[in-house]
């Protein structure tokens, strides 16, 4: 037969493992609180504005063709230097 104690003990051990889970919840709430924070609006504008002011080549149909020597995805003029035997 078991003592009495023993379901008590039990019921402290996960009582304690409720708190702790509680308490490590409430502390990644805390620091999601402390989080700086930006409003879409401010967000979206940046964005735009980013996509506006940086050229991107691989878009040629929004800032037109770009000279090979500005591409810095263009194959390379001079080839390989592999030795291949």
């Amino acid at each position: 037969m078991s003592s009495p104690a023993a379901p008590r003990a039990h019921k402290q051990s996960m009582s304690e493992l409720k708190l702790r889970r509680l308490t490590e919840h409430n502390a990644r709430l805390r620091d999601d609180l402390e989080r700086p924070r930006v409003r879409v609006s401010e967000a979206s504008a940046s964005l735009i504005r980013y996509c506006k002011t940086t050229r991107d080549v691989l878009v040629p149909s929004v800032w037109g063709p770009v000279d090979k020597k500005e591409d810095p995805y263009a194959p390379g003029g001079g080839g390989c230097n592999c030795l291949v035997m």
